[in-house]
């Protein structure tokens, strides 16, 4: 039995409803394409995580994307 997790940062309120069945049907079929099994089986989890909880170099992604957006004006 595949067990898949996903992580990704949770951006403009998250990931609808629609957008997380879509993720689970494709990823379990993406695992059957590859390996021939587990489609029906497979257990996948979404994890999303606050900006303000992501750190790349000290700085948050919520720091950081507000830096590249002053910069981009």
């Amino acid at each position: 039995m595949p067990i898949i997790n996903v992580k990704m940062t949770e951006e403009d309120g998250g990931a609808t409803l629609e957008q997380k069945q879509k993720l689970h049907k494709g990823m379990a079929r993406l695992f059957d394409d590859i390996f021939g099994r587990g489609g029906k089986t497979a257990v996948v989890t979404i994890e999303e995580i606050s900006t303000d909880n992501y750190s790349v170099g000290g700085k948050t992604i919520t720091e950081v994307r507000k830096e590249a957006k002053e910069l981009s004006k």
